[in-house]
């Protein structure tokens, strides 16, 4: 028995929000410590967008497992990245779409 909740990190695009919340609920309501990427309302800069993508493979690196949110299998350019560096450093990978 962990002496600790297992800890997912939730990778996607941001177009999929309702899925990855939907996701972050029921993980959480079965126990599951969830890191998520971050949401803006407005638009970001490639500044912010660059220091978000990096900020997320630090909460990759904090993570037990990763948990891509891929409604109809689609996976982007930025979650393609993050599958890499979760693959890299060992981290388990699953898919909530095949």
């Amino acid at each position: 028995m962990p002496d600790r909740p297992e800890i997912v990190c939730l990778c996607g695009s941001t177009r999929f929000v309702d899925e990855m919340r939907a996701a972050n609920r029921d993980l959480t309501f079965a126990g599951v410590i969830v890191v998520a990427p971050g949401e803006a309302d407005e638009l970001i800069t490639t500044e912010q967008k660059t220091a978000l993508d990096a900020l997320h493979l630090r909460k990759i690196d904090l993570a037990d497992r990763v948990l891509v949110v891929n409604p109809g299998g689609y996976v982007g350019e930025s979650t393609s990245r993050e599958i890499a560096y979760a693959r890299a450093t060992g981290k388990p990978i699953s898919f909530t779409d095949p």
